[in-house]
C-alpha cells in the first residue's frame, strides 16, 4: 500500500511537470487538460502526505482518549449500521498496518494511532475541496467538484472506519486497567 501510494504520487507529480512543459511549448489544449489532471491527482496525494506527516510529528500516535471529539455519539452506531461499516471495513487498505497490530502495540497505543488517523482523514476531507479555488483560473467546475467529492468520500470512509473500531479497542483498554 505504502509503495503504491508513493509511486502514484511521484508519477502524478512528474506527469504534471511534463504536461505543463509540453503545454507551455506547444500551447496544445490537450496538454493543458493533462497537466490539470496530473496536478489535481498530485494535489490529492501530496496533501495526504503533508497532513499525515504533520499529525504524525505532532501527535506521534498519542491522543487524550477522554476528549469529547473522540467519544462516539449516540447517533453514530445507527449510522454505521445503515452504512454497513462492519461489512466493508475489513476490505479497506491500511497505510501502516503495524500501527494497529496488537502483537506490537498496547490497546492504548492503537487507540492513539486511531485518533491520529481519524483526525488526519477529517482534515483531508476539508482540504479535498481546495481545488475548487482553481475553477476561476481553469474552469471545469464539475470536474473539480466531482474529484473533490470523491476524494472527500474516500477519506471520510477512513475516518468512519476509525470511529467505528475505536469503541472496540477502548473495551480492551478498560479490560487491561481492571487487570
Amino acid at each position: 500500500m505504502k509503495k503504491a501510494m508513493k509511486s502514484t504520487m511521484v508519477v502524478a507529480v512528474l506527469a504534471t511537470i511534463i504536461f505543463t512543459i509540453l503545454y507551455r511549448t506547444t500551447e496544445n489544449s490537450v496538454m493543458l487538460s493533462l497537466a490539470i489532471t496530473g496536478g489535481t491527482i498530485s494535489y490529492h496525494f501530496v496533501i495526504r502526505y503533508v497532513v499525515a506527516g504533520i499529525f504524525s510529528s505532532v501527535m506521534q500516535n498519542r491522543a487524550d482518549l477522554s476528549k469529547t471529539w473522540y467519544q462516539q455519539r449516540t447517533w453514530e452506531e445507527k449510522l454505521y449500521k445503515k452504512l454497513h461499516v462492519k461489512k466493508w471495513k475489513s476490505k479497506m487498505p491500511t497505510y501502516e498496518p503495524e500501527n494497529f497490530d496488537l502483537r506490537i502495540h498496547t490497546p492504548e497505543e492503537i487507540a492513539g494511532a486511531m485518533c491520529q488517523a481519524e483526525l488526519s482523514h477529517e482534515v483531508i476531507v476539508i482540504f479535498s475541496f481546495l481545488p475548487l479555488l482553481t475553477v476561476p483560473a481553469f474552469g471545469a467546475f464539475w470536474v473539480f467538484l466531482i474529484t473533490s467529492v470523491l476524494s472527500a468520500m474516500m477519506d471520510l470512509s477512513f475516518a468512519i472506519m476509525q470511529r467505528y473500531n475505536r469503541p472496540r479497542i477502548m473495551k480492551l483498554c478498560k479490560r487491561r486497567k481492571k487487570n
